[in-house]
């Protein structure tokens, strides 16, 4: 199974309730939608395990049916505009494309 993980922080200008309310009314349950995606999660992080801060602020996993059809499905005019509204609120996200072993 294709898994793609997303690391992000905020822009500086982002207010973190605003984000996730959108995250929460937008992001999950459109991205969620997509008939190549099995799972999406987003997740705030708070802390790494052996002690300190995070250097990303939230974490997305998406868990995919199909990385072809996501990437087909990603073309069109809503998650365009998903997309669009992500870059308003993360800064400089990375995306790490998964395989399972």
């Amino acid at each position: 199974m294709t898994t793609v993980v997303v690391l992000f922080n905020l822009r500086s200008d982002t207010d973190a309730d605003a984000y996730e309310n959108w995250a929460r009314t937008t992001d999950l349950p459109i991205v969620g939608a997509l008939s190549a995606v099995e799972d999406f999660s987003v997740y705030k992080a708070s802390g790494l395990l052996g002690g300190g801060a995070s250097p990303y602020q939230y974490v997305e996993i998406l868990r995919l049916r199909s990385l072809p059809e996501l990437r087909i499905q990603t073309k069109s005019e809503t998650i365009q505009r998903v997309a669009r509204e992500f870059r308003q609120f993360a800064d400089a996200p990375i995306f790490i494309v998964t395989e399972s072993l």
